[in-house]
C-alpha cells in the first residue's frame, strides 16, 4: 500500500504553484516530497517544515534567511535552492530533486565499500563543501544521509547549513544517535561551528566507508559524544586488515580530537584526499573489503561489481491514466518498500500496447531507477564527465556516439587544472546520437597579485585589495618614524605576490613616531595635563578617585605609565588623588624594639631606628615620632628612640 497517499499534503498545490506528487522521506525537521512545479513544468524536491517548528517564528526566520543564503551558492555537487516560501502553516523549501539514493542507502546495502568507490563518493562531497566554506558556510550536519547519489552517478550535498540538528544532545532517538555519531568535539564541548567541524564529519564518513560501520557506538547519545571527547577514531585497518596506512593517516588527520591539527577547511583536505588516492595502486584502490557485508547480514564479499548502484529503492511505476506521456511511456516514482517476493504484481496497460508493459515488468523487476525512456536508438545520455581530463572525456563522448561542442574554461578553486566543471547538456540528460556535448575545464583556481599599498590610508589600501579581487583582512599597528600615523607600513602577503582570488591579506598600519610617556605622578593636575599636551599626548581624567601616597587634588597613576611609548594623539589617563590613607599608630613605647617593629608593619607603616651613642646597645623603645593613638598615613614612617 502506498503511504504517501495518507498524507495530507500528498494532491495538493502550495502556494499555487507546487503540486505534492509523493512523500520520499520523514525527518526530525521536515519532511520532502516530490513536486511539480506547475509554472515551470518540472519535477523538485519540496522541503515541508513540521508545523510544530514552522510556529516558532525565530526558528522560521533563521530558517528563511539562511535558505536565501545557501540560494547563493551555485556548485555541481550541491543541490540547488529554487525558492522559498510559506502557505498557511506549511513553511517550505523547493530544491532541486536528485534521482538516486543516499550515501545511507549505499550502506546499508553493500557495507565496507572499496576504496576507490569511498574516495570517489567523498572527493566531489569535499568539493562542495570547500565551495561552501570558501563563501562563508559551515554544513554542521554532514552524515550519509546529507550524501545524494543520482541516477547519473553525480554525488550531491543536501541540507547545506539550513538548520541545527533540534535537541541534538538530550533527544534519545536512534535518528539522534546517528547526528551525534558525526559531531567534532568542540561541536560538543564549546558549541563552536567553523569548516573544521564539516572536516571531522567527512573523517567519519569516510571510515564509515571503508569499515561499513560507524567509528563510535552506544547505548545512549551520551556515551557517543564521551568517546568524541576522550577517544580518538580508531584506524580503519584495524577493522578492515590490508586496508593502506595512507587512508589511516587521512581519517586520523580529517578526525584528530584537537580542531587546530586538522585541515583547515574542505579545500586543504580535498588536496590530501588526492595526494592519499595518488599514493595508492590500481589494486589497492579495487581491493573488496574483507567479509564484507551489507546491514542485512548478506555477505557481499564476492561481490567484484565496483559501480555504485544506480538506485536502490523499489522503483515502482506510477497508475496508469489517460495522461500517460505521449511517446506512451510512464514515469516512476520512488516508494520506500522492499521488491515483491513473490510474482509481480500485475498492472493494468496503457492502451498504448505493450510497450508500456515491459517498461513496468523491467521496474518491478528492479530494473530501473528515475525516468526511463526506450525508444528505436536515436537518443543517448550524456556520460558523467565532471573531474574528468579533457582527454578522457573526449573519449567518453566518441565511446557514447557524441561529439564535442564549444570548450570553454572557467576558474575553480577545488578542480585540477584541465579537469571537466560542467556539461552542457548536463550528465544524464536525453540527446540525440551524434550530438554535440560543450565542456567547461578548468583553468585552476584564480590568482591575482597583491598590488602596493605601502603609504596609502587604510580605507584606500582597502578598496584598493578589493579591486584587485582581494578581501582586506586583520589590521594590526606599529610605530614607523618613516610612514605618516593612519598610512600603510605593509602588508601579508607582500606586494607583488600572487595569491587566490578571494584570499585575505593582513595590513599593518602605521602610528607613526613613537612618544615617550613622561611621568606626571605626583604632580598637580594642571601640570601634569600641559608637560603632556606639549608632547603631543591627550589627557583624560578618570571619574574616581583614589587614596594615595600622594597628597589630594595630585596625579596618583597615570595610564600608560612613565618610560613607555605612545604615538602622537594617544590618550593618558590620570588617575586624581584623595589624600593618603590615615591609620591609627598603635603605642609601642617600653615594648622590645623587635616586637615593636612588627606591630608597627602589621599596621601598615614604615619603621626607622634612631639610637644615637646611647641606644647603640639598647633594646627598648623609649619614644616614637607620632604617639600611639594619633593617626598617620598608611606606609609613611614611624621613627623609634631607643634606648
Amino acid at each position: 500500500m502506498d503511504t504517501t497517499l495518507q498524507d495530507p499534503l500528498v494532491g495538493q498545490v502550495l502556494d499555487g504553484r507546487y503540486r505534492v506528487d509523493a512523500r520520499i522521506a520523514v525527518g526530525g525537521m521536515a519532511t520532502v516530497y516530490r513536486a511539480m512545479d506547475t509554472r515551470l513544468d518540472r519535477v523538485l524536491a519540496l522541503k515541508v517544515m513540521h508545523p510544530t517548528l514552522a510556529a516558532d517564528v525565530s526558528f522560521v526566520e533563521r530558517f528563511i534567511r539562511e535558505a536565501k543564503s545557501v540560494a547563493r551558492l551555485s556548485h555541481p555537487n550541491v543541490v540547488g535552492v529554487y525558492d522559498q516560501g510559506a502557505d498557511g502553516a506549511y513553511v517550505y523549501l523547493a530544491m532541486e530533486y536528485v534521482a538516486g539514493c543516499t550515501l545511507r542507502d549505499v550502506l546499508r546495502e553493500r557495507g565496507a565499500l572499496r576504496p576507490r568507490a569511498a574516495l570517489d563518493i567523498l572527493e566531489p562531497v569535499l568539493a562542495a563543501l570547500g565551495a561552501a566554506h570558501r563563501a562563508g558556510f559551515v554544513h554542521r550536519d554532514m552524515k550519509p544521509e546529507n550524501v545524494l547519489i543520482g541516477d547519473d552517478g553525480r554525488v550531491k550535498v543536501a541540507d547545506f547549513g539550513l538548520v541545527r540538528a533540534v535537541d541534538t544532545v538530550t533527544n534519545t532517538t536512534g535518528a539522534v544517535l546517528g547526528t551525534v555519531s558525526y559531531l567534532a568535539p568542540e561541536q560538543i564541548e564549546h558549541g563552536t561551528a567553523d569548516p573544521r567541524v564539516d572536516v571531522y564529519a567527512c573523517g567519519v564518513v569516510l571510515y564509515e566507508m571503508l569499515t561499513g560501520a560507524k567509528p563510535r557506538s552506544g547505548d545512549s547519545p551520551a556515551q557517543v559524544l564521551y568517546q568524541h571527547l576522550n577517544e580518538d577514531v580508531p584506524p580503519p585497518s584495524a577493522t578492515v586488515p590490508g586496508l593502506p596506512y595512507e587512508l589511516d593517516d587521512l581519517v586520523a588527520a580529517a578526525t584528530a580530537r584537537t580542531p587546530e591539527v586538522r585541515p583547515h577547511d574542505a579545500v586543504a583536505l580535498l588536496a590530501r584526499t588526492r595526494e592519499a588516492r595518488a599514493g595508492l595502486t590500481d589494486a589497492q584502490l579495487d581491493a573488496v573489503p574483507p567479509r564484507a557485508r551489507a546491514e542485512d547480514g548478506r555477505d557481499i564479499s564476492d561481490d567484484r561489481t565496483s559501480v555504485i548502484p544506480r538506485a536502490l529503492a523499489f522503483q515502482m511505476p506510477l497508475p496508469v491514466n489517460e495522461d500517460d506521456d505521449a511517446d506512451g511511456f510512464h514515469r516512476t516514482s520512488r516508494l520506500e518498500m522492499p521488491p515483491p517476493s513473490g510474482p509481480a504484481p500485475r498492472y493494468r496497460r496503457s492502451r498504448r500496447g505493450p510497450l508500456a508493459a515491459v517498461v513496468a515488468v523491467l521496474l518491478v523487476l528492479g530494473l530501473g531507477a528515475g525516468v526511463w525512456y526506450i525508444n528505436s536508438g536515436q537518443f543517448t545520455k550524456v556520460p558523467a564527465l565532471l573531474t574528468q581530463s579533457e582527454a578522457d572525456a573526449r573519449k567518453r563522448l566518441a565511446d557514447a556516439g557524441l561529439d564535442v561542442g564549444e570548450v570553454k574554461r572557467a576558474y575553480s578553486d577545488t578542480d585540477p587544472k584541465g579537469t571537466v566543471v560542467a556539461t552542457d547538456p548536463a550528465a544524464g540528460t536525453r540527446i540525440r546520437d551524434n550530438g554535440k556535448v560543450g565542456l567547461t575545464l578548468s583553468l585552476g583556481p584564480e590568482t591575482v597579485k597583491v598590488p602596493d599599498v605601502e603609504g596609502l590610508p587604510l580605507a584606500g589600501a582597502r578598496t584598493r585589495l578589493k579591486d584587485a579581487g582581494l578581501e582586506p583582512g586583520m589590521v594590526t599597528q606599529e610605530f614607523s618614524d618613516a610612514i605618516d600615523q593612519g598610512a600603510v607600513i605593509r602588508t601579508d602577503p607582500a606586494a607583488r605576490e600572487s595569491r587566490r582570488a578571494g584570499s585575505a591579506v593582513a595590513i599593518t598600519v602605521s602610528k607613526g613616531a613613537p612618544v615617550d610617556v613622561p611621568d606626571v605622578t605626583g604632580e598637580s593636575v594642571d601640570d601634569a595635563t600641559e608637560e603632556l599636551t606639549d608632547a603631543g599626548l591627550k589627557v583624560e581624567i578618570a571619574t574616581e578617585q583614589v587614596t594615595s601616597e600622594f597628597d589630594a587634588g595630585e596625579v596618583a597613576r597615570q595610564s600608560p605609565g612613565a618610560d613607555s611609548q605612545a604615538a602622537e594623539g594617544d590618550t593618558i589617563t590620570l588617575t586624581v588623588s584623595k589624600g593618603p590613607e590615615m591609620v591609627e599608630v598603635p603605642d609601642v613605647v617600653g615594648q622590645n624594639v623587635d616586637d615593636a617593629k612588627r606591630t608597627l608593619e602589621s599596621a601598615g607603616f614604615k619603621v626607622s631606628e634612631d639610637r644615637g651613642l646611647l641606644g647603640l646597645f639598647g633594646d627598648t623603645v623609649k619614644s616614637q615620632s607620632v604617639e600611639g593613638g594619633d593617626e598617620a598615613p598608611k606606609n609613611s614612617t614611624i621613627t623609634l628612640t631607643i634606648r
